[in-house]
């Protein structure tokens, strides 16, 4: 099922993060290049849950579908990263807990699934909470002023960020806990 709806939403978000990330290189006033990313980066985060919904709803669920979208947010996720690094927006080491407990999770993901033990490490809410206080984040830092005059989002997206690497590490330890358990019993 390469080809369905919910498919080609998931291939568009990975081939628009070249834009989000572009942005920042064009040759406007940098607020109109926070706007511009800001709004570029919720629009394909919002591709994330619509391809979710229209693959349940049009019944277009598939195990490489299952597979890509993952895949996709993990490559916008850690683009966005990189850019607030270069930007100066956000410390490496946030940028590096962040990236590596991606690398990680997805490394035992793989290894669970070649010894027949994917269950255990099966998508949890702590993860689920995680990807969101960080897709609220990352607009917040991108955007980088004054929202309506009230929200200073440097400051917001600053706490966010910082919320989601304790969630980042507080679930890659669920992970690994979970995990541990069906490795020693293969292992042996």
């Amino acid at each position: 099922m390469f080809l369905t709806l919910p498919t080609l939403l998931t291939w568009a978000r990975i081939l628009a993060i070249p834009l989000v990330v572009g942005v920042f290189w064009l040759p406007f006033e940098a607020r109109t290049n926070n706007l511009l990313a800001t709004v570029l980066f919720v629009g394909v985060a919002f591709t994330d849950w619509l391809d979710g919904y229209l693959a349940r709803k049009l019944n277009q669920t598939s195990s490489f579908g299952a597979f890509l979208d993952p895949v996709a947010d993990k490559f916008l996720i850690c683009a966005a990263l990189l850019v607030l690094v270069d930007l100066n927006r956000l410390e490496v080491l946030v940028a590096l807990v962040i990236i590596g407990r991606e690398i990680a999770i997805s490394a035992l993901r793989e290894w669970m699934a070649q010894i027949g033990a994917s269950s255990s490490v099966a998508v949890h809410m702590l993860g689920k909470v995680k990807t969101a206080v960080q897709m609220i984040a990352i607009p917040f830092l991108l955007y980088h002023g004054s929202l309506f005059g009230v929200i200073d989002t440097r400051v917001w997206g600053t706490v966010l960020i910082y919320a989601a690497a304790v969630l980042t590490i507080w679930s890659m330890v669920y992970y690994l806990r979970k995990a541990v358990p069906e490795i020693r019993a293969r292992v042996r």
